[in-house]
């Protein structure tokens, strides 16, 4: 990671590559990762309300807490690794430092409160459906928007690499 921070991104085009092509297998989980919430329920409070407590016209059983338990244990870590790559790549940006902290932190929160909103409606009361499709919500866009961020930053550095030295100077 020293290369971003160090900007020899800049001058290593096949550094440059291997991470376009992580983010090009992080867009596809960030596209599964829809794909599966919309499998299971949708925008709606009684589709997510459904889905924990389980629905006697579509014969569901409640979540159990073992399931969830399963669910949480390998989504708390590989959230918070994809999270931390992101937010790590994202430091090579040229955005203010105060964007790169708001960014960051709406992430994170957004990541947690969607792995925590399941167990809200679960245990607690239905009416954190709401907050379960919001924080779903938040954290598809802040992760859309970090991948973007970081692959047009990329790009931009990939095609400063093949301008002419002549070219370069005159930036």
């Amino acid at each position: 990671m020293r290369y971003f921070v160090t900007g020899e991104q800049q001058r290593k085009a096949l550094l440059n590559t291997l991470v376009l092509m992580f983010l090009g297998y992080i867009v596809l989980l960030w596209l599964s990762n829809g794909l599966m919430y919309f499998h299971r329920m949708d925008l709606t409070p009684s589709s997510v309300v459904s889905y924990y407590l389980g629905s006697e016209e579509q014969f569901t059983q409640p979540r159990s807490y073992q399931g969830m338990l399963e669910v949480a244990h390998f989504h708390l870590f590989s959230m918070g690794m994809l999270v931390l790559t992101l937010t790590h790549l994202m430091l090579m940006t040229e955005f203010s430092v105060r964007l790169k902290i708001w960014l960051s932190i709406l992430t994170y929160t957004s990541a947690i409160g969607d792995e925590a909103g399941g167990w809200l409606v679960r245990f607690v009361h239905p009416h954190f459906a709401y907050f379960k499709i919001a924080a779903f919500l938040v954290m598809e866009m802040s992760l859309a928007t970090l991948l973007v961020v970081v692959i047009a930053s990329l790009v931009k550095a990939r095609w400063r690499l093949r301008l002419p030295a002549k070219d370069k100077d005159e930036e």
